[in-house]
């Protein structure tokens, strides 16, 4: 197992699966939260404007970053009221690395 550079322990994987109780662990605990897109996803899976923007809030106010993996999260003008985007939440060194590892593998 590879290890968090930041708490020197191995990277494990936990899945609630409510949003809301995932990210209340990610705020506590640390780590990242993803719903990144995929081949049956290409736009993600969770919604803008009740999903990933609320989420996205809490997150930044706590001193993470809330992404999509190419923008920010809170930067996204909504064009439907259910629209979908990639996400990719949490501390900043866990987002970052996520995003470096999608933006490698998936040329």
């Amino acid at each position: 197992k590879e290890k968090d550079e930041e708490t020197k322990r191995p990277y494990s994987m936990r899945y609630i699966g409510c949003m809301v109780a995932d990210i209340h662990r990610t705020l506590l605990k640390g780590g990242i939260f993803m719903y990144p897109a995929d081949k049956k996803n290409p736009n993600g899976k969770l919604r803008l404007l009740y999903e990933a923007n609320p989420m996205g809030f809490i997150i930044e106010q706590a001193g993470g970053i809330a992404s999509t993996g190419r923008e920010r999260i809170l930067d996204i003008v909504p064009e439907t009221l259910h629209q979908r985007v990639p996400v990719i939440m949490g501390s900043p060194y866990d987002v970052k690395k996520a995003i470096e590892f999608i933006e490698q593998y998936s040329k």
